[in-house]
């Protein structure tokens, strides 16, 4: 896949990269990212030498048909191990496993904090949980990892993607051992998920926003489909208004002919 998605995808795109040099020629090792696009876990494996192995839903694999056997195959060529979000611990679960037999086979192993893409191209606040409990379990160092502007290229709704460059920022490894043995403890699992996104903010200059993505999409989704209601209401009442107007025009004209024929009758019987 590397040959025949990544080479063409650099070419075409041109995504400028810093800091590949803090990426380990070998070794486990977690990327942390922040996740804009569809298409971060395509540019990420694309620039590096070495395999990115990151997990996604299990729709992905099991879509019956041939163009769901194709879109399994490919993204298992593209390194994506799948994990059933039936249920949210369910989930959780799956991936700490899939994340530490990843590393544990010394390979590199790519998550998203945020556990879902922004919404409005914002940073948000990350999940304790997956990311943490695989550093902690597995004493891998973390690599936070900034994707730069690849929202832009395939916007919500557009079929054709824009050709331009997007960035990728690497950071320096962070070390969590000093937190070694303590991966149930539920405030180490947030203090290391913010000091992850901290340096992932720091490295693109992403605006905070102290929420969940989760929650900030159902709020968006809320909002949009309360401005959707409100404007079939306000059709509504804009059609009962000229329903109305219409009886009351109709009303005037039937009075105005009814005075018509009453004043031709008078003339007629004088």
């Amino acid at each position: 896949m590397k040959f025949s998605i990544g080479g063409p995808l650099k070419l075409a795109f041109r995504p400028w990269v810093e800091g590949l040099e803090n990426i380990p020629a070998e070794g486990p090792a977690i990327l942390a990212s922040n996740h804009l696009s569809f298409s971060d876990s395509f540019f990420l494996p694309a620039v590096l030498d070495r395999k990115v192995t990151f997990i996604a839903k299990a729709e992905y694999f099991t879509t019956p048909g041939i163009k769901g056997r194709m879109t399994a195959a490919f993204f298992k060529g593209v390194g994506q191990l799948p994990v059933d979000r039936s249920g949210a611990r369910g989930a959780g679960e799956a991936a700490i496993k899939s994340g530490i037999e990843v590393i544990e086979r010394g390979e590199l192993f790519g998550i998203y904090p945020e556990g879902t893409r922004s919404p409005d191209g914002r940073l948000y606040r990350g999940k304790p949980g997956g990311l943490a409990r695989v550093a902690l379990a597995t004493g891998a160092p973390v690599i936070p990892v900034a994707m730069i502007d690849t929202e832009k290229i395939q916007p919500p709704g557009k079929v054709m993607p824009k050709l331009m460059r997007p960035g990728i920022r690497i950071g320096k490894p962070l070390d969590f051992s000093r937190y070694s043995g303590m991966e149930h403890d539920r405030f180490v699992l947030r203090a290391v998920t913010d000091e992850v996104i901290y340096e992932i903010m720091k490295l693109s200059g992403q605006e905070y926003v102290d929420m969940y993505a989760t929650a900030a999409k159902r709020q968006i989704a809320d909002a949009a489909k309360a401005e959707k209601q409100a404007q079939k209401e306000a059709e509504q009442a804009q059609k009962e208004a000229d329903k109305q107007a219409q009886r009351e025009a109709d009303r005037q004209a039937q009075k105005e002919l009814e005075a018509r024929q009453a004043l031709e009758k008078e003339r007629s019987g004088s």
